[in-house]
């Protein structure tokens, strides 16, 4: 069988065609502008409170942006001590918690941030006698170390 010009032509065409179709695909991956309204976010229950996810999709300028909100029952940790490779932003919204960082536990409130770097052991708490929640941002980049 012999190929011809007219058989590499087509070829060329599909292959262009099969980028442009994964390029698009990719596209309508990337999170745009967006709004979330408390009210209608979805709750799940957990074992030590709730969680609302927001959105885990990549941006214009992110590898991935993950974003939800947590309530912890009085007394209970989100988790134990860990690390991972992208980093971190917490907000507290309401109640007090207790936070691990740079290797201390700090009591916060209302409005306080924290910002978990890349492989830095952290953990969180309820340190209070209500309900605490809190927002998190995560973000992945090109320079997201693999582990």
């Amino acid at each position: 069988m012999r190929i011809t010009r007219r058989d590499v032509g087509i070829a060329a065409v599909a292959i262009l065609c099969g980028w442009g179709a994964g390029a698009l695909a990719q596209q309508h991956d990337v999170l745009g502008p967006a709004v979330w309204d408390w009210n209608k976010l979805a709750v799940k229950k957990t074992d030590v409170g709730e969680i609302r996810d927001l959105v885990r999709r990549p941006t214009a300028t992110l590898d991935e942006l993950e974003m939800h909100v947590t309530t912890l029952n009085p007394g209970l940790s989100s988790h134990p001590p860990h690390t991972h490779p992208n980093e971190e932003l917490v907000i507290i919204d309401t109640g007090t918690v207790e936070t691990l960082s740079g290797g201390k536990w700090e009591r916060l409130g209302p409005g306080s941030v924290i910002f978990n770097a890349s492989n830095a052991p952290h953990a969180l708490r309820n340190a209070g006698g209500t309900p605490a929640t809190y927002h998190v941002i995560n973000w992945k980049t090109a320079a997201t170390p693999a582990k």
